[in-house]
């Protein structure tokens, strides 16, 4: 099966979802498979492994399975990163390995792929045979190729995979496309990235994405949403860092179920969702959420939005805030809610 790390997103939540909508012994037998697998998939001798793994896939993760089609063998991920969480949770509910790649079209895909049997979480692959990639130094967002334990800087991918240019756009042709003394051409990508002891890439940050705060933080809006999306309430979230201010805040686009599920427990009234994405209580218990993730995550108290704006309705492709394979339009959303982002700075 092949996806964009959204859709895995989904599968994830809708999985745990009716898990907790089951409850009672049901919820009780998941959680503790998966925690059994985890441990083992960790490098735990005391996680579920042979019969009793075996156990676990018949009686719980079969289910799973079958909404699939309970065939999947193989499942290939690209173009954005995959949280390590949705990772864990595909490996061990649909019992598959997922392979993660990276290429940009302006290198005709090509770039690296992760083995088939590698189950490190987050890591990209090694460079494909038609691809040299390399790091460069960026000392303004404090990546370094003299990091220690691993180099870190932009990638630059170079090889005949490597196009010429972009199509009547000399000026930004000129900006991203190099050529070496040796006649090879390089790409620069804008992503940053390191490389681990045994030659794998991992993509940590990327340069547009990276903010820097009033008072000399950096902030990665990426890897924030990233952690953050995690959130059972949250449907979709983008992070953004005013230069001119010392904090960060959200646009969280409320997951319906959830959000109502739990106003119902509460006693909170409200006519309609977007009612109740306006209310006080909402908010305060989307914040507190968010800020779970955030230390499981282990942000910095800076990349914690401290304010956020619940937003009642999706975005979708049709609704032109994301693309079709579901990465937002930074710009576009901007100016879409640039009242509310406002808002949150007043």
């Amino acid at each position: 099966m092949t996806a964009v790390p959204a859709i895995l997103d989904r599968v994830r939540d809708g999985v745990r979802k009716k898990v907790d909508a089951k409850g009672g012994i049901a919820k009780q037998l998941f959680d503790i498979a998966y925690n059994r697998r985890l441990a083992a998939i960790n490098g735990s001798w005391l996680g579920a492994w042979g019969l009793e793994k075996h156990l676990w896939d018949t009686l719980v993760f079969g289910k799973v399975r079958a909404i699939l089609g309970g065939k999947i063998r193989f499942v290939l991920s690209g173009g954005a990163p995959l949280s390590g969480d949705t990772q864990r949770f595909i490996n061990i509910c649909l019992g598959a390995p997922i392979g993660q790649g990276y290429g940009l079209t302006e290198t005709c895909a090509g770039g690296t792929f992760s083995e088939y049997d590698d189950t490190s979480v987050g890591r990209v692959g090694a460079p494909l045979p038609c691809s040299f990639i390399k790091l460069i130094d960026w000392p303004e967002g404090g990546y370094l190729t003299t990091d220690l334990p691993m180099p870190r800087g932009e990638i630059v991918i170079g090889g005949p995979n490597v196009t010429k240019g972009y199509f009547k756009n000399e000026a930004k042709t000129n900006e991203v496309y190099k050529d070496d003394e040796k006649g090879m051409r390089w790409f620069y990508s804008g992503d940053i990235g390191r490389f681990h002891p045994d030659g794998c890439l991992e993509i940590i940050d990327r340069k547009k994405d990276i903010v820097k705060l009033q008072h000399g933080e950096y902030v990665s809006l990426g890897k924030v949403e990233a952690a953050l999306i995690v959130s059972p309430y949250v449907e979709n979230i983008m992070i953004h860092a005013d230069p001119f201010h010392n904090y960060c805040v959200a646009l969280v686009v409320a997951a319906h179920i959830e959000l109502e599920s739990w106003a119902s427990q509460q006693g909170i009234k409200y006519s309609d969702f977007s009612d109740l994405c306006q209310k006080q209580e909402a908010v305060k218990e989307v914040l507190g959420s968010l800020a779970k993730a955030a230390k499981q995550a282990r942000l910095e108290k800076f990349e914690i939005p401290a304010k956020i704006k619940l937003i009642p309705e999706p975005w979708t492709p049709e609704s032109g805030l994301v693309t079709a394979a579901l990465k937002l339009k930074r710009e576009v959303i901007r100016k879409t809610y640039e009242n509310d982002l406002a808002q949150l700075y007043a």
